[in-house]
């Protein structure tokens, strides 16, 4: 997959604009555009810091969704904290994320 196509997923699945993926990775909102107007290809620094506003890592931005990927320690903590819930506690956590 091209790397615009994978970012410009993770931004759709996000909810995020343009402005607030160049906002969230500290770039500006012409490298941003200019990856999808201009089809420039992210460079290695640009990509990583596009992977670190989505949280994610490089190895997980690459993966096609075939096989394990490496999770961050806070997606750890995340699964791990998840998993003490109460049905009813999980059912509010996702109701409260869904309104950020």
């Amino acid at each position: 997959m091209e790397a615009q196509k994978r970012i410009r997923q993770l931004m759709e699945e996000r909810g995020w604009t343009d402005y607030r993926l160049a906002k969230e990775a500290n770039l500006s909102h012409s490298t941003v555009t200019n990856m999808f107007n201009r089809n420039n290809a992210p460079t290695l620094p640009t990509l990583e810091s596009v992977c670190k506003a989505f949280g994610i890592t490089l190895a997980q931005f690459f993966s096609d969704g075939s096989g394990p990927s490496e999770l961050t320690g806070e997606q750890h903590e995340l699964f791990s904290r998840w998993s003490t819930l109460t049905e009813e506690q999980k059912e509010a956590l996702l109701h409260l994320m869904s309104t950020m």
